[in-house]
């Protein structure tokens, strides 16, 4: 569990992220809905990648606050459930979406996990953001041939809707038995730097904007 102290700090770095980056203009947003691997279970959340991505966006320039709007334990049918809501709230530019994971360990329908993450991407693009898409995989001991459907739901979503991929969001973490915590589910603080460098080779690349390019007059998203 955080501290108060750890829950302030984090408050606190927000904070100066948000004042930084809205010194220089009208800070974009990046949004991640996702679960308790973005929501930091079982480590302290100023160690988790969502934070460690806040504060490398301050520290190279770009002009973003990132809203962590996950949830442990959360599926895309809660996700869908709670996008609309985050998207009025906050009005984000970068909707990064890491969800599937519980669905797949429960043995939810995968046309039903697809549907709901279908009607993400749809509401986020509609709001005027660009989609992050973080795949995930399941263990083959699931079954061949749902590991493999379920592996396909994400590159499938990501070609039609021409939404930005991270292929496996768990790549070089999740079969290191020193990157995960003792349930060999979520990854530790030795991990979270790695789930960073899996997201950034994504965002870096055509996704993310320069700081001055949320002063121009003509990039208004709304």
């Amino acid at each position: 569990m955080r501290s108060r102290s750890s829950k302030i700090g984090l408050f606190l770095l927000l904070s100066v992220a948000w004042q930084l980056a809205s010194a220089g203009g009208v800070a974009r947003t990046l949004l991640v809905i996702g679960d308790s691997l973005s929501a930091g279970y079982g480590i302290d959340l100023e160690d988790g990648w969502v934070s460690l991505l806040q504060n490398r966006l301050t520290e190279q320039g770009y002009g973003y606050r990132v809203v962590n709007a996950s949830i442990s334990g959360d599926t895309t049918t809660g996700g869908a459930s709670r996008l609309p809501r985050a998207l009025e709230l906050h009005q984000p530019d970068i909707v990064l979406i890491e969800l599937g994971g519980n669905d797949g360990l429960r043995g939810t329908p995968i046309f039903v996990m697809k549907s709901n993450l279908a009607a993400m991407i749809e509401v986020a693009q509609k709001n005027g953001a660009e989609v992050v898409l973080a795949g995930m995989q399941m263990p083959p001991n699931y079954g061949a041939d749902y590991a493999g459907d379920f592996a396909d739901v994400y590159e499938d979503l990501a070609a039609e809707y021409e939404t930005a991929l991270i292929e496996f969001f768990l790549a070089g973490v999740a079969l290191d038995p020193n990157m995960m915590q003792a349930d060999n589910i979520h990854p530790n603080e030795k991990g979270q730097p790695l789930l960073l460098e899996n997201a950034w080779a994504v965002l870096v690349t055509g996704v993310l904007k320069p700081a001055s390019a949320s002063l121009t007059t003509g990039d208004e998203k709304h």
